[in-house]
């Protein structure tokens, strides 16, 4: 998907902006200025074109302040990745000093700009929009983000800048993100993989700019492994690696088929793995999860079982995902990760029979059956695999919307007793018959 990156000095409202883009409160909405320091990722879709939006923190050039420093930082590596910028200003102060000087930022990224003129609630705030033509960086489009007006002009406006949309792909090699935060040991891996087997075929051009994705041929199969490493031609982005790294991961978790999410021994689970790894599960990505730096970790006979245990308690519904203890130093179990990997892209495109699927599901039904809806019981009739990778399942029951979460998921857990949907993330969903 293309990218669009939300800028503009602190309190103008991009945080509001953004949520009424994506229908969401993802963005923390606050009178205080500099309340958005993280940037904030989300989608949009108009015109049958989606879309990624980044919400920056305010930014303050030249700055001393730590805060504004980090966010200017952000900005800025939004604005380099970006496809789009839409700088937000504000109607009621007019062009301030900081604006002036975001737009000379601006004009010096040549990357196209649409400037947002917003809080433009009445006609006569909507002619005060024309001012801002002065700043010279692009068409100015007024817009109130608390109600909505002018927000349909703006998205026209927004998907007929946006660069062309690519051919479908007819690419069916499967595609593997390797992905976790910054000296986990990505690379190594990547490149463990690519040495050991001694078979890289070529080196195509990634999709994220400034990327290569390296294509692996193995038993005969060939894998893309997505780049998510590194900080080429980046050298004047000095701080805020991580937020760089997640922009990445974002956009490889878009590209693959499977994620594999890499952790440090040393370190463990951090909240912003699990994060990653819900969203990969959000967009029903097949998961792995390699724990690397074995090597240096003290063990016995019971290590392997008590770190897995460790790690299965903080991802809760996420119990599906394979663990593979590595090394990509010494190479130890990096074949087996490989081969993991390999398998879950397999059950991604697991097909069962709906024969089977009832002689397996609807006894489970019976033993265990859906609490009553409005005095009324719920009966299922039957089920059926309506689509693979990822793999759809549809209930069909008389009171479908009696059927609520915690039923859902003993459904899916008897699906994965019975079959082997090992690292994939099910949909099940349910339909009156």
């Amino acid at each position: 998907m293309p990218l669009v990156a939300v800028v503009g000095r602190p309190n103008v409202g991009k945080s509001t902006f953004f949520n009424r883009l994506t229908e969401s409160r993802d963005s923390i909405v606050d009178d205080q200025p500099g309340v958005t320091r993280d940037r904030v990722y989300g989608r949009a879709e108009w015109r049958g074109r989606g879309f990624s939006i980044v919400d920056t923190g305010g930014l303050v050039p030249d700055s001393e302040d730590r805060f504004e420093a980090a966010i200017r930082e952000q900005a800025a590596i939004a604005i380099d990745e970006a496809d789009l910028i839409l700088f937000l200003v504000d109607v009621t102060t007019g062009i301030t000093d900081l604006d002036q000087d975001i737009a000379l930022l601006l004009r010096r990224s040549e990357k196209p700009v649409l400037v947002v003129a917003n809080k433009a609630d009445n006609e006569e705030r909507r002619w005060q929009a024309a001012d801002f033509w002065q700043l010279a960086v692009g068409d100015v489009h007024p817009v109130s983000s608390i109600n909505g007006i002018g927000t349909g002009d703006l998205l026209d406006a927004i998907v007929d800048a946006l660069p062309p949309a690519p051919p479908p792909a007819d690419d069916t090699r499967l595609r593997v993100a390797v992905i976790g935060r910054p000296n986990v040991g990505k690379s190594s891996l990547v490149n463990a993989w690519l040495g050991t087997e001694r078979s890289i075929v070529t080196e195509i051009s990634g999709t994220t700019r400034d990327s290569i994705d390296s294509v692996l041929k193995y038993h005969g199969r060939e894998i893309v492994l997505v780049d998510t490493a590194g900080l080429r031609k980046r050298a004047r982005i000095q701080e805020n690696v991580e937020f760089y790294a997640l922009l990445r991961t974002e956009r490889a978790i878009d590209e693959c088929d499977v994620a594999v999410l890499l952790l440090d021994a040393t370190g463990g689970l951090e909240s912003q793995d699990i994060r990653v790894l819900k969203k990969a599960e959000e967009l029903r990505k097949g998961l792995v999860i390699g724990i690397n730096k074995w090597d240096v970790i003290e063990k016995d006979t019971h290590t392997v079982r008590e770190y897995e245990q460790v790690v299965r308690e903080r991802l809760a519904t996420l119990d599906y995902v394979p663990i593979v203890t590595l090394s990509a130093l010494s190479k130890q179990r990096i074949q087996k990760l490989l081969e993991t990997t390999l398998a879950v892209a397999d059950n991604l495109h697991r097909r069962v029979t709906t024969s089977q699927l009832n002689d397996t599901i609807l006894p489970a039904i019976e033993a265990h059956k859906p609490p009553p809806y409005r005095g009324a019981l719920v009966k299922i009739k039957y089920a059926t695999q309506t689509r693979t990778a990822p793999p759809v399942f549809v209930f069909f029951a008389n009171h479908p919307s009696g059927l609520k979460e915690p039923y859902r998921r003993y459904l899916e857990r008897r699906l994965r007793d019975a079959f082997d949907f090992t690292g994939v993330p099910l949909t099940v969903s349910f339909r009156r018959k």
